[in-house]
């Protein structure tokens, strides 16, 4: 994302098709290579973390990369795994992030959950962004991060004004877990494109990967149902 004057990264994967990450009771399959190596981002002033210890939102490449950051903006349990250059921030937290040339963001936590209540001693915690460039009148950008949980997504969309969210998609599940839903689906994808009316939404997190159970067609064909195709970004 370039906004405010910065250059800020999200959950950093790049490592190439073909890994495996085993996190017991399951393997984690990544299926295809990064659209972008690491080595062509450039500058990174700061990364948005939702969190550390999945491998579809951090892989090893991906955590190689961390220190080219100024900063790394993650849950207060990742920051103390990272160290370093690593900030928790909790929901409702605030962080200002200057930069050399421009306005800066202001950077707040926003809550999320990563799977139904109850799973969070498997999942671990995860933190949503709210971006806000530090300039007149200017709307913000929301990052959900891993979550399943609509109604902080809702609450969100009552107290701010949000020009463009980026939602974590997929349907993410394992056998493990039976049919737990540990991403948003097509279903509450469109759910939150309502309540966040009129922002642009930004379809990530759901392709590459071997434990998302929708993809693209899923997402597309839900948003055209809904009559909110012209809302819908897909990233190339």
């Amino acid at each position: 994302l370039e906004l405010g004057g910065l250059r800020l990264l999200t959950d950093p994967t790049f490592d190439p098709g073909g890994s495996t990450y085993e996190d017991p009771p399951v393997t984690v399959r990544k299926l295809t290579d990064p659209a972008v190596a690491a080595e062509q981002i450039g500058r990174i002033d700061a990364v948005m973390l939702s969190h550390d210890e999945h491998s579809d939102n951090l892989d090893h490449s991906g955590r190689r990369l961390l220190p080219r950051a100024a900063l790394v903006l993650t849950t207060p349990s990742g920051a103390q795994r990272l160290g370093d250059n690593a900030l928790g921030i909790e929901p409702g937290q605030q962080h200002r992030v200057a930069a050399a040339k421009g306005p800066g963001v202001t950077v707040s936590g926003v809550e999320a959950r990563h799977g139904p209540p109850g799973t969070e001693a498997v999942t671990g915690p995860v933190t949503g962004f709210l971006i806000q460039p530090d300039a007149p009148a200017a709307a913000a950008v929301y990052i959900s991060g891993d979550t399943v949980d609509l109604a902080a997504v809702e609450r969100l969309a009552a107290r701010a004004r949000i020009a463009v969210a980026l939602l974590h998609l997929g349907a993410a599940r394992f056998p493990a877990f039976g049919d737990t839903l540990l991403s948003f689906d097509a279903a509450s994808a469109v759910r939150a494109a309502r309540a966040l009316a009129p922002a642009t939404i930004v379809a990530l997190h759901a392709e590459g990967w071997e434990h998302f159970s929708q993809g693209r067609d899923d997402v597309e064909c839900a948003f055209s149902a809904a009559g909110l195709a012209e809302r819908l970004l897909w990233p190339r």
